[in-house]
């Protein structure tokens, strides 16, 4: 991981990065195994549990946590603060469907609250169903935690 503050020129400039996207299918093991783990019965007619919202997007999106930790400059992998997990659901996810998945930063800056600095960046994941139609909505908002001192490139 970086070993000094980035600028906050370099956070703001991911704003409008995008992510290679792709498409993502939800198996009926994985679904079936996902449903059971919240506690849930399964569900009907090949419906998708919508916790598949946490990895579904990432990985179809053609990204990883790791790189998203990277694009951020996370200091390590404990800096990572989670905001929010903000999910719109404008259809039924279903089994065996192939969504598209596209997706990019839409925020990035540099925040102080309580006196801890940290830099904000919200994921927006947007999935169409086969017929191109928006299915879901993902976006994922996570705090990066700034522990070290401002460098000549520093913070403002």
């Amino acid at each position: 991981m970086q070993s000094e503050l980035p600028a906050v020129e370099e956070i703001e400039a991911l704003v409008g990065h995008r992510f290679p996207g792709g498409t993502y299918t939800i198996a009926h093991w994985e679904n079936f195994l996902l449903t059971e783990c919240t506690g849930a019965p399964p569900l009907p007619d090949g419906l998708a549990h919508p916790v598949s919202l946490f990895h579904m997007p990432i990985l179809g999106a053609g990204t990883s946590i790791a790189e998203m930790f990277a694009l951020g400059q996370a200091e390590s992998d404990f800096s990572i603060g989670i905001e929010s997990y903000d999910w719109e659901i404008f259809q039924p996810l279903r089994e065996a469907l192939e969504y598209q998945i596209s997706a990019r930063i839409t925020e990035a800056d540099r925040r102080t609250e309580g006196g801890a600095l940290f830099d904000r960046i919200p994921f927006q994941f947007d999935l169409t169903d086969p017929d191109g139609a928006p299915a879901a909505r993902s976006t994922v908002t996570w705090h990066y935690r700034r522990n070290r001192k401002p460098t000549s490139r520093g913070a403002s």
